[in-house]
């Protein structure tokens, strides 16, 4: 069995020979940290390369730690996961003192930027603030057109079709994520409640060009592993949206895109969302969502086995590795591989680091993990 028939075969709980080892890509800055440590030779354009999922060079970065894929390698259209086509110019709006500027980013977000910082950045604004910036603004960047098609993504796929071994899965885009991005977490609350038709339309609009968009990339004669949403919803004490308007307007909208996949013979459906979950997870499993990613472990200890025992084998996950172990020793990974043994007995769950490789991870401890999981798995 290669890779490819590996995923497909846990997934929907069939016999395999070994588990693959999967994970989620690299920030830049871990990248840069293990350069300065003499761990690998990359120039700033590989480790651009390198952090861009799915590619030859991501490939080639997580085959020398030890992973077989990146569940992020995914098709996706000329605007990737930003949605807007095309894209915000990027643009100092302010400089202050000390260095740090606001910048109006590619999604039209106000954000603060500081020299040396990492992580994300804190949001000061936003384009998109009522109807009039909608329709000015964001509603001429999310009409579906020909110059959206990634031509050269798909005659990629294309062109590897018979001999890949790798999965690779169907973009499906973002229906509430990215328009939480757009208008920050306070606004689009209040919105749908001060001015719900406004909502239902954006809402709407997003998910027509998502639906065409990947109308358009079944066109092609890849045949994929699996469809892949993302939308970070949820945060440490829950979701950023009221579970029954979520399940009322997003549920069957999720059910028409997975109706889609399913006509198209791809049955395996993931969603990207960190925090605590737990009460979004209906609106997904009972509209044909039926893969949970990455299982964000956290400090509330989130993993599959409650959600199995409640929704049954239906309820896939791939994730649910705590990646802050590879900030420790090599007995912290230990004990994490010995966590992961119960849920992989489960079947259908690949463990998988619940998010990026940060800048706190030592190489070591990665090239560790990779190898007890081969040991312990294959």
């Amino acid at each position: 069995m290669n890779c490819r028939e590996r995923v497909k075969a846990i997934l929907h709980y069939e016999n395999y020979d070994i588990l693959p080892i999967v994970h989620f890509g690299f920030w830049p800055e871990t990248l840069e940290k293990w350069v300065g440590e003499g761990h690998i030779s990359l120039s700033p354009e590989e480790i651009k390369a390198a952090t861009a999922n799915g590619s030859d060079a991501e490939a080639a970065l997580a085959e020398e730690l030890g992973f077989d894929f990146n569940w992020y390698s995914v098709l996706w259209d000329k605007a990737g996961w930003i949605s807007l086509y095309p894209k915000f110019e990027k643009k100092v709006v302010r400089e202050l003192e000390g260095g740090a500027r606001h910048v109006q980013n590619e999604e039209g977000m106000i954000i603060l930027m500081r020299e040396g910082a990492t992580g994300i950045p804190t949001e000061i604004g936003h384009t998109l603030t009522g109807r009039l910036s909608w329709e000015e603004s964001y509603l001429p960047r999310l009409r579906f057109n020909a110059e959206r098609i990634n031509s050269e993504g798909i005659a990629y796929y294309e062109a590897a079709e018979a001999t890949r071994e790798r999965p690779v899965g169907l973009y499906l885009g973002s229906l509430f994520g990215q328009i939480r991005n757009w208008m920050g977490l306070e606004a689009v609350s209040y919105l749908q409640v001060d001015d719900e038709p406004l909502f239902d339309e954006i809402v709407d609009t997003v998910f027509e060009l998502c639906y065409k968009s990947a109308e358009e990339m079944l066109r092609s004669s890849i045949v994929f592993d699996f469809a892949h949403i993302w939308e970070d919803i949820c945060f440490k004490n829950g979701p950023l949206i009221s579970p029954e308007v979520y399940y009322r307007k997003f549920g069957p909208l999720y059910k028409r895109m997975a109706d889609l996949c399913l006509a198209h013979g791809i049955d395996i459906v993931s969603l990207d969302c960190d925090g605590v979950i737990d009460t979004l997870i209906p609106a997904w499993i009972d509209n044909g969502v039926n893969t949970m990613f990455p299982v964000e472990v956290g400090t509330w200890g989130a993993d599959i086995a409650p959600w199995r025992e409640k929704y049954g084998k239906e309820l896939r996950g791939v994730g649910g590795m705590d990646k802050r172990v590879f900030a420790h020793d090599f007995a912290a990974v230990d004990r994490e591989v010995e966590r992961l043994k119960r849920l992989v007995d489960l079947g259908g769950f690949i463990p998988c680091p619940d998010h990026l490789i940060a800048p706190d991870a030592k190489w070591d401890c990665v090239r560790y993990y990779c190898e007890r999981m081969r040991a312990e798995f294959c």
